[in-house]
């Protein structure tokens, strides 16, 4: 990490914040939903109505919530379908611009809303704005990266989501008011039009400066990123995918690069379909842990997500040592382990066993299914197919998580035949789903 500059460093933090911002609204809307929707409202007779002009809550129903949340994944959707596209003609600066922008809108647009539509428009800006910056945001660190701490690098993508939903989580403690709800959506806005002020001074990627045939501009960006790049061999720091060189374009190569491309979408869509899955679980552990610890309900999906991201740390300075592959095995055997304790507890009546087997599956997902598919993403592609295989595998994670938040519920009770003590049976589904879906990685994946 030496091999960075301080500049490199701010570079980083300013790429970063894309992946920090679809963390945080991830848990916003949850976080306000009781304010938000009128469910807690101040009954005094001094409680205004409204507040500096704006309602002080949007009453919604429990579908109307949903569908607005929802507006999240379908923006994210349609952000990912369209980010390749973003990165090729405006380079991975301009992505990251252009999310910085929808992003603005969008929490703007929520901030000031004074009805359903208003704010469900909002949501799916900063859900258009999680899409693009999604996608952009691993391949633009790995391009500023140097090869020996690229995997390092990389998994900051992970860490700044996590913080983002613990920082939304956290604030909904003291902003979850009528008067003070608006103010999270309001410190969104202004984060990204920070960024978006600082874009002047933050350096496009040296890949993509190459890749369109700048080589004196990629050389300037190389040195004001790395502390290091005069005391090396300028061709040391060309582009280098984990696919090796036979199967970088040439003349004469297409079918290889071809091939290359699609084994590439097969690991990053055998990758993503197992971190997907993962969703079920995530979603019901508060239910879970708050029937075992009711009386500290509020603070359950606080110190979920705290675990989670004091587990994320390790995978930084193991991942180069330990590799990919070894790291996504580790997390999956505790992710399946896990799955069958949490089903066995539920099944027995036993809380405390399904609420140790969350904290065990937490820490699983935080070393390997949590950062490693971010880290992945731009090494396994061919650098000329990097937006538009990232674009993809992305896409398809967004629908996987509808598909999986869809189903989940309807299979439990479909398993339980409405009996609770069989509630755990959906669990043993996703762990050999899990299991399967494993092996599947392990033979696309070679590293």
């Amino acid at each position: 990490m030496q091999s960075f500059t301080l500049y490199g460093w701010l570079v980083c933090v300013w790429v970063l914040t894309v992946s920090f911002q679809y963390g945080y609204h991830i848990s916003a809307l949850n976080q306000l939903q009781d304010v938000l929707t009128c469910r807690r409202i101040d009954t005094s007779m001094s409680a205004p109505a409204h507040h500096m002009g704006l309602p002080t809550c949007i009453p919604m129903n429990d579908a109307t919530f949903s569908l607005v949340t929802s507006l999240f994944t379908v923006g994210g959707l349609c952000g990912s379908l369209s980010a390749n596209i973003a990165m090729d003609r405006y380079g991975r600066k301009g992505a990251t611009r252009i999310s910085s922008v929808c992003n603005a809108a969008g929490a703007l647009l929520s901030a000031v809303a004074a009805s359903v539509a208003a704010i469900a428009v909002g949501r799916f800006l900063v859900g258009l704005a999680a899409g693009i910056g999604i996608c952009v945001g691993p391949i633009y660190l790995a391009e500023i990266a140097h090869p020996n701490i690229r995997g390092n690098i990389g998994v900051g993508t992970q860490l700044a989501i996590v913080i983002g939903i613990m920082v939304t989580q956290a604030m909904g403690f003291g902003l979850a008011t009528p008067k003070h709800w608006r103010l999270v959506l309001f410190i969104s806005a202004a984060l990204s039009i920070t960024q978006f002020l600082m874009s002047h001074i933050i350096t496009e990627s040296p890949v993509y400066l190459k890749r369109i045939g700048l080589p004196e501009q990629q050389k300037c960006a190389l040195q004001r990123l790395w502390s290091d790049y005069t005391l090396r061999d300028p061709d040391e720091f060309a582009e280098q995918p984990l696919i090796g060189n036979e199967e970088r374009p040439s003349p004469g190569m297409g079918d290889r690069t071809t091939v290359g491309a699609f084994s590439a979408m097969g690991d990053l869509l055998t990758l993503l379909f197992q971190a997907s899955m993962q969703v079920s679980l995530l979603y019901y552990s508060n239910a879970i842990l708050s029937r075992a610890l009711p009386a500290l309900a509020p603070y359950v999906s606080l110190a979920i997500t705290v675990v989670n991201f004091l587990m994320t740390f390790p995978p930084i300075f193991l991942i180069e040592r330990l590799g990919r592959k070894q790291l996504m095995r580790l997390s999956v055997a505790g992710a399946i382990l896990s799955h069958l304790a949490v089903g066995y507890g539920l099944d027995a009546g036993m809380v405390s066993i399904s609420s140790i087997a969350i904290a065990v599956f937490v820490m699983s997902f935080a070393i390997g299914l949590g950062p490693v598919p971010f880290v992945i993403i731009p090494e396994v592609a061919p650098s000329h197919a990097s937006s538009s295989i990232s674009s993809v595998a992305l896409s398809v994670n967004w629908i996987m998580n509808f598909v999986v938040g869809l189903v989940f519920l309807p299979l439990r009770n479909f398993l339980a035949n409405g009996d609770p003590t069989k509630e755990g049976r959906v669990f043993y589904v996703f762990a050999g789903a899990l299991l399967c879906s494993s092996l599947a990685f392990s033979k696309f994946y070679r590293r």
